[in-house]
């Protein structure tokens, strides 16, 4: 069983987080949205906190903490909360960082990770959605080959954070019927990197889609070489922490909406008072809950050791659904308000919309 109650510890990274976002993200969160960018300083001021590589063995430049799922889940409440964006592009060398600690072979350990483990915000990233109607990251179209000592690879990616100005990416394919992850550098000439994508929301990160055309790696850029990766704790990790993220954007419009029914007033009070508006502010609550509650569990499970396919999945699905209701009541209770851009409702509700759609984006 998992505890309703925060540690010292937790309470404390909870602490730090909230007062990063409320320093540098909320103020700034509607100017990041209409410049499509998000200011190096901003994420040079997360990266010290040392979220991706506090989990990192000291030998290799990280911090040589115990990994919790848990702690990062409440990381990515928080940091969502300010702007799911920047939570996304504070976190995302996590998805290359993260496999590689866990699965990688010693002699990959000593060779990437130290590039990443430094003072200075280096961005790596995690390719795994693809552009198909009938996209399945368990049944992935991209394709390894193995051919004289090497890897080839081809395929198509789509919405991979920072790819443009990432050195290394984790590229996820399909090899003899199951799935790997496979290093590959930016560099590489059968790597194409497009232009940025223009997306409904998210307007802050930059994504982009990528094309392997007969893309040639050594068999040792192979995450765990022959031995592999464990492919499914990879989508377990990427989906709870999406619906982490889900609670963080949730629970900002939700606090937004119940704070601005308080202040508004018509017909002579208070729009809070009118039953209509109160069982919107009243619902938005106990769904912020729900998920969070869903995304603790399935992060417990993993934490224990144990397999948690059927938290994690569900978790990113309640999340993904229940994102949107609670941003479209908040978009609902602001009325006109809640359609223009001076306010933050239009905002989460276009980049909630992505829960429920996009995978592989972050991890715990």
């Amino acid at each position: 069983m998992f505890s309703f109650s925060m540690s010292k510890q937790q309470k404390m990274i909870k602490d730090e987080i909230a007062k990063l976002v409320k320093d540098i993200v909320i103020d700034n969160a509607r100017e990041m949205d209409n410049n499509r960018s998000i200011p190096k300083e901003h994420i040079l001021k997360a990266w010290e906190l040392g979220i991706s590589i506090s989990m990192v063995p000291e030998e290799y430049g990280g911090y040589g903490m115990e990994e919790s799922p848990i702690e990062t889940t409440l990381i990515l409440e928080e940091l969502a909360f300010g702007d799911m964006s920047f939570a996304v592009a504070a976190t995302a060398p996590s998805l290359f960082i993260g496999p590689l600690n866990r699965m990688g072979t010693e002699e990959q350990k000593k060779r990437y990770l130290p590039l990443y483990c430094k003072e200075e915000y280096t961005p790596c990233s995690l390719a795994l959605n693809e552009p198909h109607f009938t996209s399945d990251p368990a049944d992935l179209k991209t394709t390894a080959e193995k051919k004289n000592g090497s890897y080839i690879l081809n395929g198509t990616k789509c919405f991979v954070p920072l790819a443009k100005d990432s050195l290394h990416l984790m590229i996820a394919a399909s090899c003899e019927g199951k799935n790997n992850l496979f290093i590959v550098s930016r560099d590489n000439p059968g790597l194409q990197i497009g232009e940025k994508e223009h997306n409904m929301g998210l307007y802050a990160l930059e994504t982009y889609s990528l094309e392997l055309k007969n893309c040639e790696i050594p068999a040792e850029d192979r995450l765990g070489e022959n031995k592999g990766c464990d492919f499914d704790n990879i989508l377990q990790r990427s989906r709870i922490a999406m619906s982490a993220i889900g609670t963080g954007v949730s629970r900002a419009s939700f606090e937004h909406a119940r704070d601005y029914a308080r202040e508004r007033e018509q017909f002579g009070e208070p729009i809070a008072n009118r039953q209509s508006i109160a069982f919107m502010i009243a619902e938005m609550a106990y769904e912020v809950d729900a998920m969070r509650l869903m995304a603790w569990k399935a992060a417990s499970k993993l934490e224990s050791g144990n397999d948690a396919k059927r938290e994690a999945y569900l978790a990113k699905i309640y999340a993904g659904e229940k994102t949107m209701l609670v941003t479209d009541y908040g978009v609902q209770i602001y009325g006109g308000h809640g359609y223009i851009r001076d306010y933050p409702q239009e905002i989460y509700y276009r980049n909630g919309r992505s829960i429920g759609i996009i995978e592989g984006m972050a991890t715990v």
